[in-house]
């Protein structure tokens, strides 16, 4: 045998020392290979005693059949959320088991019913029959016992926990390569969860910011009519739009054109002179292109309308509202938990909110060095020679970018309410301020920005004189003869009114510290997502 140390020397024979460390190394890597086949064969041994003893044991559980003990105190049924007030009685309950722990001889299960989660204590027969060994996560059962307080120095869902005398299955969920774990977790990709959402929802997380999304309806709702805002219920089906005819879902409607709405901010205001002030909880739609992480193309739109308001009434309303459904959900101690569990460093945004003027924000992202990319009069970005886009100031008269408005907003950290927006921006019913200089027609708009989501409400004073709105039909391309039911608001005893639009989903990711808006819709729609 002739080697060499590396390619620059030549080939010799080893020395007694080189081969005698040779073979010592051979020896003991021919030593671990025994060491870990043995460890593998015991391994193995170990296993199939294993199998053998769950196959014994399970062919012995058959045996067991449990059954009601008729001579306990009748159980009395109710649901995991109101059971505190049954401590030390005999319940009977049913749910989703949503965790599962063997430890030696008990079985501990908690159960989910979605008013709660109860801790259940299975042990001696209970947890020996056949359907206690082959129990699996997301099997629906029905459990009943005496409900006890936890011990002192341990915990558990609602400080107490069943020990169960009786519990059926009333529908098994397969365990193995199907088992609910192997199709869903919390490492899944996001297209995996987006699929399977109707799982997903069975989380903690998730069912956390629906319950508190829920809430938040009724809150905004109590909050609207203490204040003699009346709810009605628009169409969803239209035709005509509001922010534009870009961004319309459009259907044939029994021959004729309709659109999915984008807001029932017209239809309000037609219910001004016979309901007074309104509002609605509708869903809008939009067919815009956007993935960002506050956009969806359907979602929850709060709206409202108000008569005989000025601008700074219209802004003061919103801030009040907020505020007081943000003091309402932190005052209810089911809600507030909602908060503390979704978003634990939440705290009530403090009052008055700032309010800057479009103008003084342009000049302030100017000052803070943020910038955007340049676009042409088309809206396309302009690039380079290299096909990089150019990157320029802000200037008055430009439509203020989402990243540049949130980043904003995260800056200042507070609630702000950006208004004065130029006429060129925004929609065509929106009353114009007094021109005051050179500058440009600005309108009596605002949005209202939070930190984290950026713009969670907008909205306006509208025109209220008939000849302005039929000039902003014409300017617009607009064919009066569709808005007739409009135009007549202004027709037949006009006066000064507004209202805003508030995006729910938007809202509650403010308030549950959710990445996107995604997360807060219970089957939410983006493009290419209509499913499940």
């Amino acid at each position: 045998i002739l080697s060499r140390k590396d390619a620059s020397t030549t080939y010799e024979e080893p020395t007694q020392s080189a081969l005698k460390k040779a073979k010592k190394g051979a020896d003991g890597l021919e030593k671990k290979r025994k060491k870990a086949e043995e460890l593998a064969e015991r391994e193995a041994k170990e296993k199939g005693e294993a199998q053998e003893r769950r196959e014994k044991l399970l062919e012995q559980s058959k045996q067991l059949v449990l059954k009601e003990d008729a001579s306990l105190p009748a159980a009395v049924k109710a649901k995991i959320g109101n059971l505190p007030a049954l401590r030390s009685k005999r319940i009977r309950t049913a749910g989703w088991v949503h965790r599962l722990r063997d430890q030696k001889d008990i079985i501990f299960v908690v159960l989910r019913d979605g008013t709660g989660y109860l801790q259940c204590i299975f042990s001696g027969v209970v947890a020996q029959t056949y359907e206690a060994l082959t129990l699996t996560l997301e099997s629906t059962i029905e459990v009943v016992g005496t409900l006890q307080p936890v011990l002192e120095g341990k915990t558990a869902p609602g400080g107490h926990e069943l020990i169960v005398d009786y519990w059926k299955v009333l529908g098994a969920a397969p365990g193995g390569e199907d088992a609910f774990t192997n199709r869903l977790n919390e490492k899944s990709d996001p297209s995996i969860q987006a699929d399977l959402r109707h799982l997903v929802i069975r989380g903690e997380t998730a069912s956390a910011v629906l319950k508190l999304r829920a809430a938040l309806l009724s809150t905004f709702r109590d909050s609207l009519t203490s204040r003699d805002i009346l709810e009605v219920t628009p169409p969803c089906m239209v035709q005509t739009q509001v922010e534009g005819g870009a961004t319309l879902f459009k259907f044939d409607y029994y021959g004729q054109p309709a659109f999915l709405t984008q807001s029932s901010q017209l239809y309000l205001e037609t219910c001004l002179p016979s309901l007074g002030d309104v509002f609605c909880v509708q869903e809008s739609f939009r067919a815009e292109n956007s993935h960002t992480r506050r956009h969806l193309s359907e979602y929850t739109h709060l709206e409202a309308e108000l008569a005989f308001i000025t601008f700074d009434d219209l802004m003061d309303h919103i801030e009040s509202v907020i505020c007081d459904v943000v003091d309402r959900l932190l005052a209810a101690p089911g809600t507030a938990a909602l908060i503390k569990q979704l978003n634990p460093n939440f705290s009530a945004p403090a009052r008055p909110f700032m309010r800057l003027s479009y103008v003084d924000a342009i000049m302030w992202l100017n000052e803070h060095g943020i910038q955007h990319e340049a676009e042409d009069a088309d809206g396309n970005v302009i690039r380079d020679a290299q096909g990089n886009p150019q990157i320029v100031d802000h200037a008055v008269g430009d439509d203020i970018a989402e990243a540049a408005e949130r980043r904003m907003t995260d800056i200042l950290g507070t609630p702000v309410f950006l208004h004065g927006f130029p006429a060129e921006l925004k929609a065509f019913y929106m009353k114009k301020m007094p021109q005051q200089g050179a500058g440009p027609v600005c309108t009596e708009s605002c949005d209202l920005l939070m930190p984290g989501v950026g713009e969670i409400v907008g909205g306006s004073i509208r025109i209220s004189d008939i000849d302005e709105i039929l000039a902003a039909y014409k300017r617009e391309g607009i064919d009066p003869a569709t808005y007739y039911w409009y135009t007549d608001q202004r027709k037949y005893g006009s006066c000064e009114h507004g209202g805003y639009g508030l995006g729910v989903e938007r809202f509650l990711a403010w308030l549950a510290n959710r990445y996107t808006v995604r997360e807060c819709s219970l089957y939410p729609r983006w493009p290419g997502r209509a499913t499940p």
